[in-house]
């Protein structure tokens, strides 16, 4: 697994604190819900709820997770996709589902930290949720149009004050990670770039490897393909430092934008109330899953970077990432009713 590295600076130091619990779990009763189906969990199908569309780097990330998951639980995972309105409408399901493990869903960034200050009201609370596993970290990449004629961040950057209001730049929705990522980048480089939402960030993609819009600020995971085989051309990363998949890329900071730095992550959430030995059981196999060397590797395949951690350790990054999101918007302007 990858060093701590991997997380957003400011849940550095509160992991190392907390690091001793992930691998030590106190036995605890069979909870009240599998007592009362008369059964140990998992006795039927889980729904893992992706909160964005299928094909996207959330997607795929939690498919090779719930494929090994099911043979560990002997339970089949569903997948099932809902996306729109930021994360809202798939977190919202998990919400409101019975505290019973049979169904969980992604939280990330996006839904656990940025839509607090995005949206004026949200169909859930992401305080409530209970922190399951976290299942790793990727950066973004600022990604172009292989015909735009920018070879670096500089030139982007120069290209932009020349051209006010002319460049496009595409994002997977409102509130993501590439969006704000994005205007981040506005904010820290004076630069007047037009926002183009899109539901996911497969048809954005499509949309730049076509021409009809110029840029992206895109998960690794899912813009790295496009990358390799030439459709578009990477520019930087977005963390604090390179990626190993493209070590010759780098950083946006190095590319002369003093301050930025944005990482996304994601896990395993449940509703409010879920038992703890469920958590215990799910955090145990994930963890473990984490690290075989054949998830390690496609993981890394897509540029997500895991660890193992313990179970509260989504809700410690989301109080943590927070106010730092809540910043960006502020500045930005971005708001969603």
């Amino acid at each position: 697994m990858s060093s701590i590295d991997a997380l957003p600076a400011r849940g550095r130091r509160l992991l190392l604190r907390g690091a001793a619990a992930a691998g030590v779990v106190a036995a605890v009763p069979r909870s009240a819900w599998a007592q009362a189906a008369g059964a140990a969990f998992p006795a039927r199908p889980i729904r893992l709820v992706v909160p964005s569309a299928a094909g996207g780097a959330p997607d795929a990330i939690c498919r090779v997770m719930g494929n090994e998951l099911a043979t560990a639980l002997g339970q089949p995972i569903v997948i099932d996709n809902k996306p729109g309105a930021g994360g809202a409408i798939g977190m919202a399901e998990v919400a409101r589902a019975l505290p019973d493990g049979y169904t969980l869903g992604y939280g990330n960034v996006v839904t656990l930290a940025i839509n607090k200050s995005l949206y004026s009201r949200l169909p859930y609370d992401p305080d409530t949720l209970t922190s399951v596993a976290l299942l790793g970290t990727v950066q973004n990449a600022l990604v172009v149009r292989k015909e735009l004629a920018v070879g670096s961040v500089q030139e982007l950057i120069a290209y932009a004050r020349a051209h006010p209001g002319r460049l496009t730049m595409g994002s997977a929705g409102n509130g993501t990670t590439g969006h704000l990522g994005g205007e981040l980048f506005k904010s820290l480089t004076g630069t007047f770039i037009t926002h183009v939402p899109y539901r996911g960030s497969p048809q954005a993609i499509q949309d730049l490897i076509g021409g009809q819009i110029d840029l992206m600020f895109d998960n690794l995971s899912s813009i790295a393909p496009h990358v390799k085989d030439g459709r578009v051309k990477a520019l930087g990363v977005s963390g604090a430092r390179r990626s190993p998949v493209f070590p010759q890329l780098p950083t946006i900071q190095e590319g002369g934008v003093k301050g930025y730095e944005t990482t996304a992550w994601g896990g395993i959430v449940g509703p409010k109330g879920l038992p703890a030995d469920i958590v215990t059981r799910l955090n145990q196999e994930i963890n473990r899953i984490l690290g075989t060397p054949s998830v390690r590797t496609r993981y890394g395949a897509m540029a997500f970077e895991t660890m193992a951690s313990p179970p509260n350790l989504l809700r410690t990054m989301a109080q943590i990432e927070t106010p730092r999101w809540a910043e960006v918007i502020r500045r930005s302007g971005a708001k969603v009713e």
